[in-house]
Parts: C-alpha cells; sequence; structure tokens
C-alpha cells in the first residue's frame, strides 16, 4: 500500500501558485453533485371503458357458462 512519503505527487507547498490553484479547481470539481433534473409532470391518461354490447338472455347464460357459474 502507497502511503505518503512513496506517493509521487508533489507537495502543495513545492507547486508554484498557478499550478496549486488549478490543483484545488480539479479537486472542487471533482467533487461537485450534479443536479438532478427535475422530470416533468406527466399527465396520467384514463383508461376508456370499452362499450360493452349488451346481452341478451341467452348469451348472459353462455358467458356464466364460460365464467364457471
Amino acid at each position: 500500500m502507497t502511503t505518503i512519503e512513496d506517493s509521487k505527487l508533489k507537495s502543495i507547498s513545492e507547486m508554484q501558485t498557478d499550478e496549486a490553484i488549478e490543483l484545488l479547481r480539479q479537486l472542487r470539481l471533482s467533487r461537485r453533485i450534479p443536479k438532478k433534473k427535475q422530470s416533468k409532470a406527466t399527465v396520467k391518461k384514463k383508461a376508456k371503458a370499452k362499450a360493452i354490447p349488451k346481452l341478451n338472455a341467452e348469451q348472459a347464460k353462455e358467458l356464466l357458462k364460460l365464467l364457471g357459474g
């Protein structure tokens, strides 16, 4: 495992001012959490009821048979 002494990174106190500022800018940018985009509210469509044709007595009996009643 690498320790501070083993790392090849230059100390911030040894860097030029411009170099140190750029390093800090990069660190700050990498830590930012991107803002989540709010999704637009969607309009839910209502389920349209299908028109059920009128059943006569015989068709109703067949339907009940099919349904197990």
